[in-house]
């Protein structure tokens, strides 16, 4: 018997770690070579949890949906007076960032997940790839998983004409313990997915996991993104200056955000957003900024090395199906490996229909971020404006 495949996963966020995890039950030799030096942490920042975000979790990992998700059943529309002007039954699962790494790494274990080993640079042989790693390290493997998220080193080797575009707007992050929220602002944000649109604007606000992965109420974190128009160039790079004077090119992690655009961003909450989700707003200790951007690619596959995740197609967040699209590709990619003998075949299968996926997620959530962005023709209870991978609602 020939040995198993070597298979290297550059990247260990959620996708990288779901692709490995494929891969493995597959019985082929996975590496994951993660860049941090440490194990990676989004201070529980919220995701919708999407079936493919939850499929390895539950069929192979042995978790209970309800002990990683906080359920919504309602879409909810308030007015600036706190009024609620549209409602409508839909359930949501939402999970947090933190909850969803832990679990994942949990399944794929730390021996084969190796820190501070960012792959620098990559060269394609007949039937191998051989790596340079960060540190003077080097491997051999028979396939490259290049899942190094929406920065993407790999993406800019493979692909060097293609790079993010902006959108025209930001996404203002942070979350708060319910236990530091009144009651009454607990009792109506925590049952539903709440929006308030207004002008070139929205946000949105919904439960998810506590830090410590919690989903007992009362225990729960209040997750919210605000969508916020930033012209490109002096006023965009504003507010990416961090703390120490240094421009980001694509977030500010908590902490990061300087003082005065906190200032900013808590007064005009008072003054643009009902006083409920204002409050949740200005609670946040260390609101964090995320650059929304598409990513449109021409190529996934490269013989033996392709593109997954966010590190191939970048899509804006309004279909909440990121995390998503990354398991799809992984999922999808194991598919393609045992169907296939040879790499390259696999691949050349793979490659298509995940193509028409990121296409088609990018040219939907485009279209949703410019009708509330620009266009102010955002619509409650329109059914494209619900959350999916492959369409509204799926």
């Amino acid at each position: 018997m020939p040995p198993p495949l070597r298979v290297a996963v550059a990247g260990g966020s959620l996708g990288g770690l779901t692709a490995a995890l494929v891969l493995r039950d597959l019985g082929l030799d996975v590496t994951i070579y993660e860049r941090s030096t440490t194990e990676l942490e989004q201070r529980g920042a919220g995701i919708g949890f999407l079936p493919a975000s939850y499929r390895y979790l539950v069929e192979r990992g042995g978790c209970a949906l309800d002990d990683i998700s906080v359920v919504t059943d309602r879409i909810r529309y308030l007015d600036l007076s706190g009024a609620v002007t549209h409602e409508e039954a839909h359930t949501y699962r939402f999970s947090s960032w933190n909850t969803v790494y832990r679990r994942l790494l949990g399944c794929f274990g730390r021996d084969r997940y190796v820190l501070g080993s960012e792959v620098e640079d990559f060269a394609p042989h007949y039937d191998v790839v051989d790596l340079k790693l960060a540190g003077g390290r080097t491997d051999s493997v028979d396939l490259l998983v290049c899942a190094d998220g929406i920065t993407s080193r790999s993406r800019r080797t493979l692909q060097p004409r293609v790079a993010p575009a902006y959108s025209g707007y930001v996404a203002w992050r942070g979350m708060v313990p319910e236990k530091d929220l009144t009651a009454e602002v607990a009792w109506a944000l925590g049952d539903a997915i709440t929006y308030f649109v207004y002008a070139n604007s929205h946000i949105l606000v919904y439960p998810i996991p506590g830090m410590d992965g919690s989903v007992e109420n009362g225990e729960r974190l209040i997750n919210f993104v605000w969508y916020r128009n930033y012209l490109p160039g002096g006023d965009l790079d504003g507010v990416l200056t961090d703390i120490n004077g240094d421009k980001r090119e694509t977030s500010l992690p908590p902490g990061a955000a300087r003082a005065d655009h906190i200032a900013e961003l808590k007064a005009t909450a008072v003054a643009r957003l009902p006083a409920c989700i204002a409050r949740v707003v200005c609670t946040t200790e260390s609101p964090f900024l995320q650059v929304i951007f598409d990513v449109e690619l021409e190529q996934m596959a490269f013989g033996h090395v392709c593109l997954l995740g966010d590190a191939a197609w970048v899509a804006r967040p309004h279909a909440a199906a990121g995390t998503a699209k990354a398991a799809a590709d992984a999922w999808a990619l194991g598919d393609a490996l045992r169907q296939h003998d040879d790499v390259a075949e696999a691949l050349t299968a793979w490659e298509p229909g995940q193509m028409e996926l990121g296409r088609q997620l990018v040219e939907r959530t485009r279209r949703i971020g410019r009708r509330s962005q620009v266009d102010g023709t955002w619509t409650p209870g329109d059914p494209e404006l619900l959350f999916g991978l492959f369409r509204p609602g799926e």
